[in-house]
This record gives structure tokens, C-alpha cells and sequence, in this order.
């Protein structure tokens, strides 16, 4: 009986270990890939769509996380789990529904994150920079009539107007461009506190922070979490120059506090973790003076992207109407703007985890969990490294130069490759191979252009989706389309929904087609054709 048990516990393990492990060379042959073909196969065909309506909405934001960082980051997760990692899948690259939405800004091809977070949040696009509002505010330019017209709500505004709680997590400062597109309205992403307005523009603008939690639907939020201490006006030493300092002397934390009485504010792991759900109303937890530190670097003081999922989710899942919830890693952008590949893809790996969490703490049945990114960058997967070949090391054949698989196509990087010191011009860059810092988590991969800041990728980024009304997200779409599929899953008040009979009417039962009716394109033009010469011919006898 022992043996038997001991064969299907081999068994059971081999099913399950179909990863290459990490230095194998003995490859998959050809009937184990016609057997995955088929499994992928089976596994579309067997699914069905998710029709209920949406009581819960956890939008998954990885800041900068293009295809080559998603492509990357499969990798490198692989990799750590001693695997080749290229047939690695992260958690959420299993869910059954995918599309690509096309990211730039009403004025600029290549986005950042103020426009497309305006975009992903309202369903509305706006200009580079300027975040709630649409493209005829002007960037750094208040105008207080124009910025009324102007001014957009948002999904986190719809779910608190259904009866739904709401709330964010993030690793950046919570007046960070991402976040502040859930709940703010201004000219300029910068303008976080009150000292980064400029005078002339400091009687027409409040500053991101005090919207937060002066203003709906920030001030509503049931969950805030993240960084950002200096902005909300809590004096802390050192002072980090990344952040912005209040000039008013006020604390908005203790603001926040006297308006939310039953609340707790927290600043580290342990704070967090040992809250009374039961017996807490709203969290805010503000864990750093600006952004709070790479996964890699920080200490147990400081909780991790997934501690702070998990209480959000603990705290939002009370409302028996259902909860809107933004989780953002926003530090795979801020890695990539420095030419850190590293720091970007264990940033990543933190996304996922979170995402795992949220996996265990909700029901599909009921909850729509989205994952995309707001923009890509300007980072490459490249040349031809081996099967399982270190995704930090090397991508070039035996016979040639080494060069980096992963680089840049801008950045700092540029100058601690260049050499200065040889007067050979077939010496213009270091020798990478003889690097002795290429495990230092801040070690800057190649850019051939200097950049201060490496510059984001405009190229689609995708969007991954499970739970009910997720087949809304198929195909390429603009990024704004987001926000709408969001509301008809949702059935959020006063927007078209599902659960609206006379839309659902319209649009299904009379607006389209019936099924059984079979359509002459030929009819189709010649009836176009007679409406447009009625058309033309009405308005030449009113003439």
C-alpha cells in the first residue's frame, strides 16, 4: 500500500514538472509540444463565458510593464524557481482573456503615466502630464473655467455612487501620477503639494495631496496605501529630495484621522498586519517619505506590495455591495527610468505575488480582476542567447562580442558603459565580461543615448482579465475603453450596463441584426448609395 501511494505521489509530481529544469539541454521533443497544443486547445474550447455581473473590481496596474518587461520578468520568475523560465507562465498571463490597448496621449505618441491613467481610470484621454482632466485644459496652465468643463470623474467616483467601497495600494507615493488618476484633477502631475504649484497658479490649483483627502472620491476612500509622508506634510529625517515638502504646516495624516475617527493610520509592517479588520472602517497607511524602497532593499518595517493587497482586500471585501480596488507596483517604472533591469523584473515578480493574493482572498464568480500597464519602455530583449541562458547575462553567439540581453535604446546607462580612458575608437565601451558589478542589483544595463531618465516605449501594452464580463477585453482597443468595460461589468450607476434592461434592449434585441438574417453587400451599397443621393438631393431644394 506504501509503494502504491509512493507511485502516485511520483507520478502526481511528474504531471506537474513539466518545466525545463534550469541547464538542461535535453529538449522537449516533438510529442510534448504536440500535446501542449492540444491541452491549450482543449482548455479554450472548454471555456465559457463569465456573465454575472460584478460585484468586486481589482484593477492590477504594473507601472512601465511593456511585453518585453512582461516577456522578461516570465524569465527571470523561472529562473528563480530553478527553472529554464521561458515556458515559465506568470499567474496572470493564465487568465482566459487578453487584448492590447494602444496607450498614447491626445498629444504625444509616446505616453506617461498622468494621461494614461487618466485614460485607464475616466475612459477619457487627455494631454501628456495632466491628470482628471481632458484635452482642452492646458499642461501647467490652471484656468479655472476651463478646467470645470474639463474635469472628468471616475471609476472610483462610479463604484462609491453604486453603494461599492474603494480604496488603492501602491509602491510609489500615493500623489504618485498613477494613483492620483483614480481621484485627482490637475494641470500638472507634479504639483503633488503645495510648494510644487507655482505661485501665480497656487489661487486656482489645490495640490494633489489635499485633494486626496479633502475632496471626493479620495476623501471616500476606504483603503489608501503606499508612500509619499513628506507630501502629506509629516516631517521626516532624513528628507528625501524625491519628494516634495509642505510649506502650510499642515499634517494631513492627523486631518484624515479627525475625519475618520474609526480608521487607523499606519506606517509599518507590523502596524498593518495586526489591524482588527472587525473593527477598523477606513486604513491609510503611508510606509515612507516618498517611494517606498525596491522589494529587493527594504526591511521587514516596511510591508510588501502583497501584505498590503491582502489587508485591502480583507478590509473592502466587508461591504456586502462589493468593493472597486487600483493595486499598482509602480516601481518597475521608476527601475527602467534608471536602466535597472533588475530592480524593474523583481518589482514584477511583487506584482504577481500580489496577484496570487488576490486569487485566494475573492470569488471569480463575482470578482473582475484586471491586469495591464499604463505604458511600456524603451527596453529590449535581444539578441540569441541559449535556451535558459541568464536573462541578466549575455545575448550574443559564442563567435562575437558580449553584449546584453537586456538593454535600452536610451538612459543613464550610456555613461557607465562609454570609456573614456582609450584613445583606440574601436574601444568606445567597456568590457561588459569583465564587469565586476553585474550582480549589483543597481547595475546599469547598456543604452547607446544618454538620457538622464530612460523615456518610456509607445508601443501597445497588454491587458489581461478573469472574473465576470473579462471576454470584454479581447482584441486591440484604446485604453480608455478600459474604464467602460470596468462600468458595464460593474453595473455602476447611471452607466450603460448589463444590468440596464432598456440599453441591454436597444442594443441587442433592436439595434443589432438578428442572427438569422443574411445580408447582400451589394443591397448594403445600393441602399447607402439611394440614402446619400435622397440626402443630396433635399439639400439642393432647400437650396
Amino acid at each position: 500500500m506504501k509503494l502504491y501511494i509512493l507511485l502516485l505521489c511520483v507520478v502526481a509530481v511528474l504531471k506537474n514538472s513539466e518545466a525545463l529544469p534550469k541547464g538542461s539541454t535535453d529538449y522537449e521533443d516533438m510529442s510534448f509540444w504536440l500535446k501542449s497544443g492540444q491541452e491549450t486547445l482543449h482548455k479554450i474550447l472548454a471555456h465559457r463565458n463569465n456573465e454575472n455581473r460584478a460585484k468586486n473590481v481589482i484593477i492590477f496596474i504594473g507601472d512601465g510593464m511593456g511585453l518585453s518587461t512582461i516577456t522578461s520578468g516570465r524569465i527571470y520568475v523561472g529562473q528563480l524557481n530553478g527553472q529554464t523560465g521561458e515556458e515559465y507562465q506568470l499567474a496572470f498571463e493564465k487568465f482566459p482573456n487578453t487584448g492590447l490597448a494602444k496607450t498614447y496621449n491626445v498629444d504625444k505618441q509616446v505616453p506617461d503615466s498622468a494621461g494614461t491613467a487618466t485614460a485607464i481610470f475616466s475612459g477619457v484621454k487627455s494631454r501628456y502630464r495632466v491628470i482628471g482632466l481632458d484635452g482642452r485644459a492646458e499642461v501647467k496652465n490652471c484656468d479655472k473655467k476651463i478646467n470645470e468643463v474639463s474635469k472628468v470623474t471616475t471609476v472610483a467616483d462610479w463604484a462609491q455612487q453604486s453603494g461599492k467601497d474603494t480604496g488603492f495600494v501602491t509602491t510609489t507615493r500615493i500623489t504618485h501620477a498613477t494613483p492620483a488618476g483614480l481621484y485627482a484633477h490637475t494641470n500638472s502631475r507634479d504639483w503633488e503639494c503645495d510648494t510644487s504649484i507655482p505661485r501665480n497658479q497656487q489661487d486656482c490649483a489645490k495640490d494633489i495631496a489635499r485633494q486626496l483627502i479633502e475632496d471626493e472620491p479620495g476623501s471616500q476612500f476606504k483603503v489608501i496605501m503606499g508612500g509619499g509622508a513628506q507630501c502629506l506634510g509629516v516631517r521626516v529625517e532624513p528628507i528625501d529630495p524625491d519628494g516634495c515638502l509642505r510649506s502650510d504646516g499642515r499634517n494631513l495624516i492627523k486631518d484624515w484621522k479627525i475625519t475618520h475617527p474609526k480608521g487607523k493610520a499606519v506606517n509599518n509592517t507590523e502596524d498593518l498586519m495586526s489591524i482588527d479588520i472587525t473593527d477598523t472602517s477606513h486604513i491609510l497607511g503611508v510606509f515612507s517619505p516618498s517611494h517606498m524602497p525596491y522589494h529587493t532593499m527594504k526591511t521587514a518595517e516596511t510591508p510588501s506590495l502583497s501584505n498590503m493587497t491582502m489587508q485591502a482586500i480583507k478590509l473592502l471585501k466587508k461591504n456586502k455591495k462589493g468593493f472597486l480596488l487600483m493595486v499598482e507596483s509602480g516601481k518597475i517604472d521608476i527601475a527602467h527610468h534608471a536602466n535597472w533591469p533588475q530592480l524593474a523584473l523583481r518589482e514584477l515578480y511583487e506584482l504577481e505575488e500580489a496577484v496570487k493574493v488576490a486569487l485566494r482572498l475573492v470569488n471569480l464568480e463575482e470578482t473582475l480582476i484586471i491586469v495591464t500597464a499604463d505604458h511600456s519602455h524603451s527596453f529590449t530583449l535581444n539578441g540569441y542567447p541559449t535556451r535558459g541562458n541568464n536573462i541578466l547575462g549575455f545575448g550574443n553567439k559564442p563567435d562575437q562580442k558580449p553584449y546584453e540581453t537586456l538593454s535600452y535604446a536610451n538612459g543613464p546607462g550610456y555613461f557607465y558603459h562609454r570609456r573614456n580612458d582609450s584613445k583606440n575608437v574601436n574601444e568606445t565601451w567597456r568590457k561588459i565580461e569583465e564587469d565586476p558589478n553585474r550582480d549589483d542589483p543597481f547595475y546599469r544595463h547598456f543604452a547607446p543615448i544618454y538620457l538622464k531618465d530612460e523615456t518610456h516605449g509607445g508601443e501597445d501594452v497588454g491587458v489581461y482579465a478573469i472574473g465576470p464580463y473579462a471576454h470584454l477585453f479581447r482584441g486591440t482597443f484604446e485604453q480608455n475603453y478600459i474604464a467602460h468595460a470596468v462600468a458595464y461589468a460593474a453595473c455602476f450607476k447611471d452607466w450603460p450596463s448589463h444590468c440596464d434592461n432598456a440599453y441591454h434592449r436597444y442594443f441587442y434585441d433592436i439595434n443589432m441584426a438578428p442572427k438569422k438574417a443574411k445580408f447582400n453587400s451589394a443591397v448594403q451599397n445600393t441602399i447607402s448609395l439611394a440614402a446619400l443621393l435622397i440626402f443630396v438631393l433635399i439639400t439642393f431644394v432647400r437650396l
